[in-house]
């Protein structure tokens, strides 16, 4: 690509790309290429000017070279990000907010008089309408007093107030429309950047693929705790679906061989071979894009006080309309009342603060699922966290392995590694990585693998059963046993690494020793939130008591439990709920699941399970904790802010209406400074509520 430099300091370089114009194709393909770099912190494309701002750690040649060697044609992009970019909707509601204001504006400077109030007269009709329509159906809603002042106006000749309050309306209306489509689609992209990969069963053997790799007629595996990739028929085994993204139904539904299975579904239980049918149209764009629409439902108690507000005041607006046009005996001090209601800004204001909030937390990488999660987490007073992969690094590591008979350490290895690839799991994954690390190469050398959630893997290799898992799993559950010559050995392990236990045919076979180091920012982040207002911070781990407490210690939690159960985690939140308190859960795993629901908030850290994002009111993609200190401020000021809005919509539109009553404004003015006024709340709300 050939571009010109025109700006350039440490870190941040502004180019002009030597072409003609800029397509909105183009610009897209540009900016999620420059997103694709690994040194590119953020990148904003201009297709009016063809131009693109970056900003880049690292060597600014780098970066120079990285631009040299894009081509449109040459870049490979997900043409699913390009067709669902918004830059062209950004582009049209632009435009139409212009054309409509020159339209407006245009029309009073040009169109006679006569033409002006015929123009305005039919146009009102439409408003009128709906108005009668509300009626109709027994219901005194904004839009009967939308209807009212309208007519009103028309009746009494005044076609310029008429025409100025349809105006605003108007542009209310497409401000919203805009600030909605543009939510739901950042959030959408945001989310569906995550190429997740899948067990594509082939000649009789699983190979972990992309899923963009995948192609209708082949057959998946999908284990518990997995996310259903594509829409397809079951093949092969059965599971217990939840569908609850699909259907909004709670209870998990048996899929067996024929039935027939969604994208976006999870497998709680149970394991199914799918054949899948479409690769379109079940894409997780699509998915998320419902998701976050049904999410408009889920509104946060003070916006839906605030809508239930607007429509009780419309009937006392229009009460205290005939009171002063009765006590004055004055139309234009009456009209004043009706030319400002309350209820155009409660309704127009509040959810756009809140769509817009929703939108910023998608800049942080954060997913919220509806308002009213961040309204909880406004309140939260208790914050539950799960410890591995949560408050520790998602990448623990195997740091040594010893054998409790005739097997050598890698063979160890080797099997766990065979065992624990095909589950969701950290501890699993540092297993894995540690034989691969190691050249361990491994062929599916066991039987079905069972998962058994918090406790381990249970499977055969060579008609013997071999476990995996935890202490309590392997010798209180299974009733595994040491050899005698090796219990010594077995009492001196080192406490200060996480165990995994493996036995073979009920005797110990070798255990693993994992260090699960704590993330760096961990005990700041705990500071952070005390300091924003959480009264009490708990961690909640199936660790053992010594490295429980050592983790507590250091991260400066209030409480901590250990070798706790999911049914434990879950508990205790129902209890802390009992007793009056907000309580915000945070995990990663399948075992995370049941407390995660439990919660008034669950917060799922996008790198675990996907069971527990499906079940999450608020997902973390961020592998960086602080992004729960982010959110927890940005849903305090979302909060303030509607608060803030409810106070200012009184206050500005009671003084308008004083001063109509006194005949200080005429209602020209009166409805104008409301519409006004509603219109610069409502572009407010839509600014970024973090600096």
């Amino acid at each position: 690509m050939k571009f010109r430099i025109e700006h350039d300091i440490k870190g941040r370089m502004r180019i002009h790309v030597l072409q003609k114009s800029m397509t909105y194709r183009q610009a897209d393909i540009l900016f999620y290429y420059l997103h694709s770099l690994e040194f590119v912190n953020s990148a904003k494309v201009y297709e009016l000017t063809a131009d693109a701002a970056i900003n880049y750690v690292g060597e600014r040649q780098q970066l120079i070279d990285a631009l040299k060697s894009f081509g449109y044609e040459t870049t490979e992009i997900d043409e699913n990000l390009i067709e669902n970019s918004g830059r062209e909707l950004n582009a049209i509601y632009r435009e139409k907010l212009i054309c409509q204001t020159i339209y407006h504006f245009g029309r009073k400077l040009i169109l006679p008089f006569p033409l002006r109030a015929a123009y305005t007269t039919i146009k009102s009709a439409g408003y009128i309408a709906k108005g009668i329509k509300c009626l109709a159906q027994r219901k005194i809603e904004v839009s009967v007093l939308d209807a009212t002042a309208i007519g009103v106006s028309i009746f009494r000749g005044d076609f310029d107030t008429a025409g100025s309050v349809m105006y605003l309306l108007g542009i209310g209306e497409t401000l919203e429309e805009w600030t909605h489509k543009k939510s739901v689609g950042d959030l959408a992209r945001s989310m569906s950047l995550n190429v997740s990969k899948v067990w594509l069963s082939k000649d009789g053997q699983e190979i972990l693929v992309p899923s963009s790799e995948i192609k209708a007629g082949d057959d998946v595996v999908v284990r518990m705790g997995n996310v259903v990739p594509f829409d397809g028929e079951v093949v092969k085994g059965e599971a217990m679906i939840n569908q609850a993204s699909m259907t909004g139904e709670s209870a998990p539904v048996r899929k067996e061989k024929d039935g027939y299975v969604y994208a976006g579904t999870v497998v709680e239980e149970g394991e199914i071979t799918v054949k899948v049918k479409q690769t379109s149209g079940s894409t997780k764009f699509e998915k998320i894009v419902s998701m976050i629409e049904d999410s408009q439902k889920l509104k946060s108690q003070v916006e839906g006080r605030a809508e239930h507000l607007a429509d009780k005041l419309v009937p006392y607006t229009l009460l205290g309309t005939g009171a002063v046009y009765a006590v004055t005996r004055n139309v234009t001090k009456a009209l004043s009342v009706l030319m400002v209601d309350f209820s155009c800004a409660l309704k127009l204001a509040m959810p756009i603060a809140v769509l817009s909030a929703i939108r910023e937390a998608g800049i942080y990488k954060i997913t919220v699922k509806g308002g009213k999660y961040l309204e909880a987490v406004a309140d939260a007073s208790t914050i539950v966290f799960d410890k591995t992969g949560t408050l520790t690094k998602a990448q623990p590591t195997v740091k040594k392995v010893y054998s409790f008979d005739d097997k050598s350490e890698e063979e160890i290895l080797r099997i766990a590694a065979c065992l624990e690839e095909h589950f969701p799991h950290s501890m699993a994954k540092a297993v894995v990585t540690a034989a691969k690390k190691d050249n361990l190469e491994h062929e599916e050398m066991h039987s079905k693998v069972e998962y058994i959630v918090a406790h381990g893997i249970a499977s055969s290799i060579d008609e013997k059963k071999v476990v995996i898992g935890s202490y309590h799993f392997v010798f209180e559950d299974e009733k595994c046993t040491i050899a005698d010559d090796r219990k010594e050995e077995f009492e001196n392990l080192p406490n200060e690494y996480s165990h995994l236990y493996m036995a073979i045919e009920g005797k110990l076979s070798g255990v693993i020793c994992i260090e699960d180091p704590l993330r760096d920012e961990a005990a700041s982040v705990i500071e952070s939130l005390k300091k924003a207002g959480i009264k009490k911070v708990v961690m909640m781990t199936g660790d053992n008591e010594h490295t429980a407490s050592a983790i507590a210690k250091k991260v400066g939690v209030d409480e901590y439990y250990s070798e706790v159960l999911p049914e434990d985690k879950a508990k205790f939140v129902l209890q802390e709920k009992a007793a009056g308190r907000k309580v915000i859960m945070i995990g990663d795993g399948i075992n995370d699941s049941p407390a995660l629901s439990a919660a008034d908030v669950g917060i799922a850290i996008s790198d675990g399970a996907e069971i527990a994002r499906e079940i999450a009111d608020i997902t973390i993609t961020a592998d960086d904790l602080y992004e729960i200190v982010t959110l927890k401020l940005l849903s305090d000021s979302l909060m303030r802010r509607i608060h803030t809005n409810y106070r200012l919509i009184v206050g500005i539109n009671a003084a308008l209406i004083g001063l109509g009553v006194m005949g200080f404004v005429m209602p020209t003015t009166s409805a104008l400074m409301h519409n006004a006024s509603t219109l610069a709340i409502s572009l407010k709300s839509m600014s970024n509520l973090i600096a």
